[in-house]
């Protein structure tokens, strides 16, 4: 029976792995067809992916979206971090999860609703919308994922620690940067990763925020695909799976060394309290 049970367990993975990439596997079949559309492939050729490199204002869009996206998940890691370290130590209970609650209202909200909040926000107070503008609602919207990937970290820190520092006379900002911050460094990586995707292909939002003269890759290849099909933006789609998955591969491997390097420090301080024995 666990035979079994194994068998059928791992044909759902498979079938629910091959939903999820045959779109996109489709989509780079595609980008190398010499044809010009997606309804047959007449020959294999690489003018595609040339065209990507020879379209300027393409490349131009997609250093705009990288940089929105970098330059957001990174205030967005450094005001949630320092957020979800201030919920943590919040003493009364129901004050942290009021706090909290209010956190999560925005990963529960509509991209709709915080788009056009932030368009009417930015109309009220006069606000130029353009890079400014994508760069601010990012970083909203992004604060919220940093900080849900951080409180776990947090809860999971030894507070005896925090207590003995103190004892020994640690201010705060030692205490900070000697514990809080390297306990919870594999939360701030993975809030800023989350913060980092999240904003890379982001439509909603940025579409109402967006100005004259500035957009980034989600809304260009929305307003590409009205106009018809383009192999084009295949290539450039694929080009952007490698890149995103070669971010995985890179966070992973990270992941990978900083375990390895636990279960060192642990075999070490096992070795050191057996040798004062």
């Amino acid at each position: 029976m666990k035979n079994k049970r194994f068998k059928w367990s791992n044909l759902y993975l498979i079938a629910v792995f091959v939903v999820l990439y045959s779109p996109i596997a489709f989509l780079i079949f595609y980008s190398f067809n010499d044809g010009g559309t997606m309804n047959s492939f007449t020959g294999f050729t690489l003018d595609n992916y040339i065209a990507v490199f020879e379209d300027t204002r393409l490349i131009g869009i997609v250093l705009d979206t990288l940089l929105i996206a970098l330059l957001s998940s990174l205030l967005a890691t450094i005001i949630g971090t320092f957020g979800a370290i201030g919920i943590y130590f919040l003493k009364k209970r129901k004050t942290r999860n009021a706090v909290l609650s209010f956190n999560n209202i925005l990963l529960v909200s509509p991209d709709v609703i915080i788009g056009a909040s932030f368009l009417i926000l930015f109309t009220f107070i006069g606000f130029r919308l353009g890079f400014i503008s994508v760069l601010l609602s990012h970083v909203a919207f992004s604060i919220p994922i940093v900080v849900l990937m951080i409180l776990p970290k947090l809860q999971e820190m030894n507070d005896t620690m925090l207590k003995a520092a103190r004892d020994l006379g640690a201010n705060t900002w030692q205490v900070m940067g000697k514990i809080v911050l390297p306990s919870i460094a594999p939360g701030i990586l993975a809030g800023y990763f989350m913060a980092f995707t999240y904003s890379l292909d982001d439509f909603a939002v940025t579409f109402f925020v967006t100005g004259n003269g500035f957009t980034t890759l989600a809304v260009e290849i929305y307003s590409r695909a009205r106009q018809g099909v383009s192999l084009e933006i295949n290539a450039l789609s694929a080009l952007l799976f490698i890149f995103a998955l070669i971010l995985v591969i890179g966070y992973y491997f990270i992941q990978q060394h900083n375990m390895t390097k636990k279960q060192k420090n642990k075999k070490q301080q096992h070795a050191e309290a057996v040798g004062m024995r």
